[in-house]
């Protein structure tokens, strides 16, 4: 599948920065949590504008039985917590997959700034790969979005999560 290259506004290429590395391997560390509890293996952060992690998240959809509880919105809702504001404005989402449609729609509404992520998400991805929502020029906010930080690494633990439950039936 052809990829998207993520851009600026000013049609620049966006360049992952240092801290973005280290968002990525904190949202990893949230999502082999999500495995051992029996979540698909996603994680997510998100960084105040000063680069400090202010919400952590992970799958917890068997756990809440909820549809939504997606790393990225239970990150971004801890994070609204946090600051006393559904504005996310200067804050980055890092996580360990591309988000999909619903996530990405939350980090829009939640006008965070920045969105980096690990892995693509080939069936699902909202941020480049199958849709592009956070770049779509229809809307009245557009954060920079960054993929592929540590996609390898990302996607170990989701292939590892996926093959032992097919192995298991």
């Amino acid at each position: 599948m052809e990829r998207r290259q993520h851009r600026m506004r000013d049609d620049r290429p966006v360049q992952p920065r240092p801290d973005d590395v280290d968002a990525v391997r904190r949202a990893l560390d949230e999502a082999l949590a999500a495995a051992a509890a029996g979540e698909v293996p996603i994680g997510a952060v998100v960084l105040d504008a000063a680069g400090a992690v202010i919400a952590v998240g992970r799958n917890e959809r068997e756990a809440t039985h909820d549809p939504t509880a997606h790393a990225e919105v239970v990150a971004l809702r801890a994070a609204a917590a946090a600051v006393g504001s559904w504005r996310l404005e200067g804050c980055t989402l890092a996580v360990t997959l591309e988000p999909c449609p619903m996530c990405a729609g939350a980090a829009w509404l939640a006008r965070v700034e920045r969105v980096v992520f690990g892995a693509w998400n080939d069936e699902y991805g909202a941020a480049g790969s199958l849709w592009d929502v956070l770049r779509d020029g229809r809307l009245n906010h557009r954060p920079e979005v960054v993929g592929g930080v540590l996609a390898a690494e990302c996607r170990a633990p989701l292939d590892a999560f996926f093959a032992d439950r097919r192995s298991s039936g």
